[in-house]
């Protein structure tokens, strides 16, 4: 019995024009949420067809944007991980989390329209990113250089402000500020200080 498309692995070509449309559709909603998706696949480099294939509706792109972008940065985690001691691998992991969080200001106007009208798809949640600050908690809580006890969630709470800065300024300095006041915060009470 054959599976069903959705669960099919996607042909290495089918994967590249997919992650193409996504880039360009980051690229384009980011600058304007009412982007022409005509536009977004010429930008791609994909054909209608192909572009409609994998993504029928507005509504399907955008989400899956979000979705992409959010487990890029989730991703990141282990890979960060795997080539840091913990500490570093957190902060550097919480930099990629304020550029995703920039970028996510610019697509907010395109998610809220893909998710606001009645039986709409909702909008993903943070899962992910969640298990990715766990990951690097829990790493950095048994080198001894993360205080014990801090949750994902505590973490998301706690780094909430990033999403108040403005996009649109000069937002790198305000973030740096505000990721290396958390550092700090997450420090204290660690057994290896």
């Amino acid at each position: 019995m054959r599976q069903p498309k959705e669960s099919s692995p996607l042909r290495s070509d089918a994967q590249r024009n997919r992650e193409r449309i996504l880039e360009a559709a980051l690229a384009e909603l980011t600058r304007c949420a009412e982007a022409p998706l005509s536009a977004i696949a010429k930008k791609a480099g994909v054909g209608q067809g192909t572009f409609y294939r994998n993504f029928p509706n507005r509504e399907s792109l955008v989400l899956e944007v979000y979705r992409y972008e959010m487990q890029q940065v989730a991703d990141a985690a282990a890979q960060l991980l795997a080539t840091r001691e913990p500490e570093r691998a957190l902060r550097e992991w919480m930099d990629r989390l304020a550029r995703f969080a920039m970028t996510k200001a610019g697509l907010a106007d395109a998610i809220r329209q893909a998710t606001s009208a009645p039986g709409s798809p909702a909008k993903p949640g943070p899962t992910p990113m969640v298990a990715a600050a766990e990951l690097l908690l829990r790493a950095g809580e048994e080198a001894g250089v993360i205080r014990p006890g801090v949750s994902g969630d505590d973490f998301f709470l706690v780094i909430a402000g990033l999403w108040q800065i403005d996009p649109r300024e000069d937002w790198q300095p305000r973030a740096t500020r505000l990721l290396d006041l958390i550092m700090d915060g997450l420090r204290v009470g660690a057994p290896g200080r």
